[in-house]
């Protein structure tokens, strides 16, 4: 008699096994994936956008007073870059976003490790951080002249409080997902309260700590556009309110632009950082 049962100590390969074995071979192609990263494709959507525009002023659907065409916001460019006027401002709207990133980064990353690693540090930090959260950072720019005046000092610290919350929230969300075999292990191996943050808590939490950046990196941009419209006398924001002033659309566009453009190209660096940092992670995206 043919003996039909199965032998338990090596139950047969499932499917699932096999299609994973299938796809973990070299050159297997993914069938649920992504598909391979094609160099440049992140372009695609703007080069997109960009056809679009040049085929509407063309065709005489975008109505050059309402929206200039794209040859004349790149003359437009170009004597703004021959009288040195675009650089100059460049440089200011550089200094101010810059500045208040970093600021906003240290000030996200430190408070979101003193509420993601003690639970006295979350009663403390979080609700306050909250609170911000559904507060519209543009509102706290009266109250902010009202602290600081007019200069400087006024507008990185309007930046960087829009920067800090999406750095916090995601760095602290990527702490409290750590898992916690980690800790039991780091405390298993011994190891200190500082060593337990460089070598678990801080790799564990880059996945989520770049996510926040990407995003603090386009806060900083939004709200600089805002602030440089407040009694400045300099920045792309306040080249852009000069002109909005004399209805000159193509120097707002021209504006509009190199938001644009830093706010892709910031974007853009943050994610590269990020897959070379996260090389040893596997996802989708891979």
């Amino acid at each position: 008699m043919t003996d039909l049962s199965i032998d338990r100590r090596h139950p047969p390969p499932s499917v699932v096994d096999q299609d994973v074995r299938l796809a973990a071979r070299p050159g297997a192609r993914r069938r649920l994936g992504l598909g391979r990263r094609v160099p440049g494709m992140l372009a695609l959507g703007p080069v997109l956008l960009l056809l679009a525009w040049l085929l509407g002023s063309a065709t005489g659907t975008l109505d050059p007073r309402t929206l200039s065409a794209p040859w004349t916001v790149v003359g437009t460019a170009g004597e703004l870059i021959a009288d040195g006027r675009l650089q100059s401002n460049l440089a200011a709207s550089l200094y101010r976003a810059g500045t208040a990133l970093l600021l906003g980064v240290g000030l996200g990353v430190l408070l979101a490790l003193v509420a993601g690693l003690s639970r006295v540090g979350e009663a403390l930090v979080d609700g306050p951080i909250q609170i911000k959260r559904a507060i519209p950072t543009v509102a706290l720019i009266p109250l902010a002249i009202l602290w600081f005046g007019i200069g400087e000092q006024m507008k990185i610290i309007v930046i960087v409080a829009a920067v800090f919350v999406p750095i916090y929230l995601n760095t602290y969300a990527g702490l409290r997902n750590i898992d916690g075999r980690y800790v039991e292990l780091a405390e298993s191996l011994g190891l200190s309260r500082a060593q337990f943050i460089r070598r678990v808590a801080l790799p564990g939490a880059l996945p989520g700590f770049f996510t926040g950046l990407r995003l603090g990196v386009t806060m900083s941009w939004l709200v600089l556009a805002v602030v440089e419209q407040v009694n400045a006398t300099s920045g792309i924001g306040y080249l852009m309110s000069q002109a909005r002033t004399y209805g000159q659309t193509d120097i707002i566009v021209v504006g509009l632009v190199v938001y644009g453009i830093f706010g892709l190209v910031g974007d853009y660096l943050v994610r590269t950082v990020e897959r070379r940092s996260l090389a040893w992670r596997r996802t989708l995206g891979d």
